[in-house]
Order: C-alpha cells, then sequence, then structure tokens
C-alpha cells in the first residue's frame, strides 16, 4: 500500500479547488473528498471520489505541494485512519501486507513486526522517478525533480507532525546500488532469516 498516492490524491482534490488554500481550506477538502484504494492486476489503484486518477498524481504540479498538504493535521488524521482500516481488513482476510510510507514505523503501525528504513541518494531517487516518467510517456525533467526530491525531504524532515525519520527498530536499507529484485529479495531474506530464529 503506497500512502504516499494517498496523500497525492488529497492534495489533488485540494489543487483542483484553488492552488491558493489555507490549512481550514485543505481540512474542509479532505473531509469531504472520499479516498479509495483498490487492486488490479498487482497494481494499486487510487480513486478519488469514484474516479480512478493514479495517473494523475504523480506530476510537477502535485509534486510542488503534496508535502505542505500533507503536513496538515486533518488530512494526516484522516488518511492514517484509512490507512489503517485497509490494512486491517486485508490481514482479517488472511493476506500480508506491505505498507511505504514516511511515517508507517513511527506513526501508522508502530507495533509492525518487520520495519525497514529505505534510503537512496537524491540524485538516485531522482533518476528513478525520471526514468519511471519517461517509461511512461510523459514530459519529464531531471533537475527539476532533483529539486524537488530535496525539498520534500527537507520539509517532510521538519515538520511538527509525524516527521519522516527512522523508527528505532527499523533495519536501515541502502537501496542506492540495487535494482528493484535486489531490494525485494534482501527484505524477504531478511524477514525469513528473523523468523528462523524466531522458531529456534
Amino acid at each position: 500500500m503506497d500512502t504516499g498516492a494517498m496523500y497525492r490524491a488529497i492534495t489533488l482534490a485540494v489543487l483542483n479547488k484553488s492552488e491558493s488554500y489555507s490549512e481550514a481550506d485543505a481540512a474542509l477538502i479532505s473531509d469531504e473528498a472520499n479516498v479509495e484504494v483498490q487492486y488490479k492486476r498487482e497494481q494499486m489503484l487510487v480513486l478519488l471520489n469514484g474516479e480512478d486518477v493514479t495517473d494523475l498524481l504523480r506530476t510537477p504540479w502535485i509534486n510542488k505541494h503534496v508535502s505542505k498538504v500533507s503536513s496538515f493535521q486533518a488530512v494526516r488524521e484522516k488518511l492514517v485512519d484509512i490507512q489503517r482500516y485497509v490494512a486491517r481488513q486485508m490481514i482479517d482476510d488472511g493476506y500480508g501486507v506491505v505498507v511505504d510510507g514516511r511515517d508507517i514505523g513511527t506513526v501508522v503501525f508502530p507495533e509492525a513486526e518487520f520495519k525497514f528504513f529505505m534510503i537512496a541518494s537524491p540524485e538516485v531517487r531522482a533518476q528513478r522517478r525520471y526514468d519511471e516518467l519517461l517509461a511512461k510517456g510523459k514530459p519529464a525533467d531531471y533537475n527539476e525533480i532533483l529539486q524537488n526530491v530535496n525539498d520534500r525531504d527537507a520539509f517532510d524532515s521538519g515538520r511538527d507532525i509525524a516527521p519522516l525519520r527512522q523508527a528505532e527498530d527499523a533495519l536501515v536499507l541502502d537501496t542506492s546500488m540495487m535494482s528493484f529484485k535486489e531490494q525485494v529479495s534482501q527484505v524477504i531474506n531478511t524477514v525469513l532469516e528473523r523468523q528462523e530464529q524466531h522458531d529456534v
């Protein structure tokens, strides 16, 4: 579950009303917005008021505003409630769930059994986003993306509510030189090793 995409959906709802918004405006829009997640062919789709907005969430327009909108308390409270509900529904249905986000191990699921604090250099992350956008046929500017990555990290790390930080019991995984498959393998192997140690 990509929780960042959910914050982007609320940001889209706010910007659709006005780019000159206050915290009170964002709180009201967030309260009225219906954000849902669905899974189709192993892809998470984000619905905003019943409309699939997944392909609209990774634009420079959203990138510019998402950190600010996601720093508002009312927005965070609404989406944390949804995230916990969705994850627990999946668990109740007999599935496991992997949750990705900037406050998952510290705020949303501090009781999670396995926590990974995944890092990579800003340049690597910007290149990955740049390549992803080009692969989807969307325009992209590497320098603009890199600046946004650095700005968001600084803003999210310094915010008062649910700041970006490593949970004390999280394992740090530097993915800068790792492919996606290598990252997945590392996580799975770590989980299996810990489970084996626990069984012993």
